[in-house]
Order: structure tokens, then sequence, then C-alpha cells
């Protein structure tokens, strides 16, 4: 199957670099507006290089293309790619509107293909130890969960480009970092119904917030809270994602959520509990995320299929930043429906 990518930055080196280690798949273009933006894509993969999107999707040997550019380039570029009939893989967060996403969505679906949205955090070994003893039922009835990142992005790496840490653009902390991890309790937890949230730029010379926190109420009646900040000195300290339940505990930590930092569950024993820990410890990173995507895009092209974060994912995880961001700029809660935030005073 054969893939092209639009927008040569940072990320793209991952999507590359996950589809040179499956077997069929082909890097076969790219696109970018900085033609030597492309050149290690040219000279290491063998990629045609193409300045002009529509010149790009006109390669009628491309089956999927991957969206590397900044996040407000999102909808325009996926709705066009729809329209060409190819199916889509989009960066995180899917856009940076709910109507933006909604046209992503329709323009997949009135075009027949597929999309699938970056959400790689979900594939750690760590996290998906976590999922089975969720789906098994081992933690009872909910109480509530802890979402946690704290790390570190310089002034130097919002000036690396104009368009980092802008609202138009990119977004803040939550919009940037910590929506995987929002993405996770949302996985875990299930959807949000009321939000309370405050933020602030306090050390970043950026337009948008460098540093939230918020508590959320989940439809089953759980709460939940978050933080989020780029703020920490002098480096990445945590992420972290913390359940607790009736009948079990547990807390994934390190610096990219990548252990077990406690785990007890009613229903293992010791031996049980540990040997889950210890799996997770000889293998903490496994196959890289983006690889279990697009592996997962061309299955659910073949089986004809969603694929396992579909666009509903992606719009969820934006949906909830979008509170938080209505929370702390009105000053008062947010109540998440269907399709719409709305602020309640008090």
């Amino acid at each position: 199957m054969n893939f092209a990518i639009v927008g040569c930055g940072h990320i793209a080196k991952k999507h590359a670099e996950a589809i040179e280690q499956i077997e069929g798949a082909h890097l076969v273009a790219v696109c970018d507006k900085v033609p030597q933006a492309m050149d290690e894509y040219v000279e290491k993969y063998g990629a045609k290089p193409y300045e002009d999107l529509t010149d790009m999707l006109n390669n009628s040997s491309i089956d999927v293309v991957n969206i590397c550019t900044p996040s407000g380039l999102h909808a325009s570029i996926a709705v066009a790619v729809a329209k060409a009939k190819k199916h889509v893989i989009v960066e995180k967060p899917i856009a940076l509107t709910l109507e933006d996403a909604d046209l992503i969505i329709h323009a997949c679906q009135e075009n027949n293909v597929k999309l699938a949205v970056v959400h790689p955090n979900r594939f750690r070994p760590v996290v998906q130890e976590l999922r089975k003893l969720m789906d098994e039922g081992r933690f009872g009835k909910l109480s509530h969960a802890n979402a946690t990142v704290r790390w570190n992005r310089n002034q130097a790496y919002y000036d690396q480009a104009p368009w980092r840490g802008t609202k138009a653009f990119d977004g803040g902390v939550l919009m940037n970092q910590a929506i995987h991890n929002l993405d996770l309790l949302l996985w875990f937890m299930g959807d949000v119904e009321e939000v309370y949230s405050m933020a602030a730029t306090r050390l970043r010379n950026i337009e948008a917030e460098d540093v939230s926190t918020g508590v959320v109420r989940f439809k089953s009646g759980a709460l939940g809270v978050v933080e989020a900040a780029t703020t920490i000195y002098p480096k990445n300290l945590e992420e972290s994602l913390s359940i607790f339940g009736e009948t079990g505990t547990a807390i994934i930590s390190g610096t990219n959520a990548t252990q077990f930092r406690h785990l007890t569950i009613e229903s293992l024993n010791d031996e049980e509990t540990n040997a889950i820990i210890e799996k997770v410890k000889a293998n903490p990173v496994g196959k890289p995320g983006h690889q279990w995507i697009i592996e997962d895009m061309i299955q659910a092209i073949q089986e004809d299929r969603d694929p396992i974060i579909n666009g509903e994912d992606g719009r969820r995880a934006l949906q909830l930043v979008l509170a938080f961001y209505e929370s702390a700029e009105k000053k008062q809660r947010v109540i998440i429906k269907e399709d719409q935030l709305v602020s309640i005073g008090g």
C-alpha cells in the first residue's frame, strides 16, 4: 500500500520510519512548501517531492495520505485528500475547532475513505495492560481519575516556527501536549459531562496557555482532575494517569507514562500483580504507536472497517480540550453536549 506525507516537519519522521517498518507499505510521495524539507525523504525513502498538494493528489498510485502539518491546516488538507478518494491519517489534534473536525469526518464519510487520528499512547504496553484490567471489570465502580502532564517546552521550542503556540495553528499545552493523555482519560473513564478549568500563560512568550488545571465530572458520575504544563524546570518530569476504583488502584507514570508506578487489584494476588508489572518493565515502549496506527489503517482498508482510533475519537478529545478552554476563558463551568458546549454561570 502506498503512502504520502503532507508536512515534512519533526513528526513526519516518525510516520516515515513507521511506514518503512511495515511489509508492503511504501512512502511514495511527500509534500511541503519548503523544498529543502523534503530532501531527506527523497534521498532516504525515494519519495517523489511535491510543492503543491493538488499535484500530489493527482498521483493515482497513492492510497493513504498522512497529514503532519500544523494543526490549523488539518481540515482543509484532509477534506482535499478525502475528495481525491484517498484514505486519511491525521496527526493530533484532528483539528482546532469542532466545525473543522466535523468537516473532516463528513468529507471522509461522503467519499467512502477511512479516517484515523494519531493518538499513539493507547498502544503503549502499560496502557494496553491497564485496558485489559479495566475491560475485565477488575476496578469495580470507578471513583475518580487523575491525568497529569508535567513537561518542559522552553522558549526555544516555541521559537522554532512562527505557528507554534498560536491559537490559530497550534494551541497550548492542552491542545498540543496533553491531548494524548486526555484521550487516554476518555478511553478509560468514558465521556465527560462537566468541566471547570483555569489556565494561564506564565513563563512562555506564546499566545496560548502554558499551564492548565481543571476538574471534570464523567457521565458515569466519577470525577477527574487534569493538570498540564510545559513550564516544568528544567526538563520533562512526568506524564501520568491514575485510576481509582472500588476494587482497584492503578497509576501509570514515568516521563512518558510507560510504567506502572502502583498497581493493586483485589482480584489479583501479589504474584499475578508483579507478573503484569514485570512484563511491562521488560518492554516498556513496545512497537511504536505510529506503526500500530498505520498498520491498523492498512487492515481497516482491507477489512472495510473503521480504524481503531477514528474521527469520532479524535473529535471527542478535541471537544474536551475546547471545553477546558471555554471554561477558563469565561470562568464558568461548561456542560458538554453532543454537538455543543454550554457555559453555566456560578
